[in-house]
């Protein structure tokens, strides 16, 4: 069955079932293999988390009009560049020589607690010294990459389901 002429609910369900994937695994590289996310590692898990909830929402509402769907497109779009600019940031860090990078700094808590909240997203985005060490690849991509390409996707299936016109049986479920 060609998932291009999947109906606007299964799009988005598809998106949301690839961002529930993404993040499963991220937690299980984790807790299993034990790697440490670092910060910008966690604002990438909330992104996708976040672009989960839209395609969701989107899926579960089904608009009929291209209106709505062109909205929840627009919105997982959003969602998707968030993501994209973190994991962009965080591909740049992981290419710099070792003595470049960054320094870590503390954890999110006490950031929160000693600088607030957009004190802490500024700190976070300026990168940390755990941000540049690529501990995981796969095809020669290292984490942040494959989830920048993940981003990258999402925000164009997300757009294809949200302007493409629908037509046949398939459409209609």
């Amino acid at each position: 069955m060609n998932p291009f002429l999947w109906s606007f609910r299964i799009q988005f369900l598809v998106g949301f079932l690839a961002c529930i994937g993404v993040v499963a695994y991220a937690i299980w590289t984790q807790f299993h293999d034990g790697l440490e996310p670092c910060n910008l590692c966690i604002f990438q898990r909330v992104s996708f988390a976040v672009l989960g909830l839209v395609f969701l929402l989107g899926a579960v509402h089904a608009p009929r009009g291209q209106g709505g769907r062109r909205g929840y497109a627009i919105g997982a779009f959003i969602a998707a560049v968030i993501g994209i600019v973190i994991a962009a940031r965080h591909v740049w860090v992981q290419s710099l020589p070792a003595n470049l990078v960054p320094s870590c700094g503390p954890p999110l808590g006490f950031l929160q607690d000693s600088v607030g909240v957009l004190g802490m997203i500024k700190k976070v985005l300026t990168a940390s010294g755990s941000c540049g060490t690529v501990d995981w690849t796969f095809l020669g991509l290292a984490m942040p990459a494959w989830s920048l390409v993940c981003f990258i996707a999402l925000a164009l299936w997300a757009l294809y389901a949200g302007f493409s016109a629908r037509k046949g049986f398939i459409s209609k479920i």
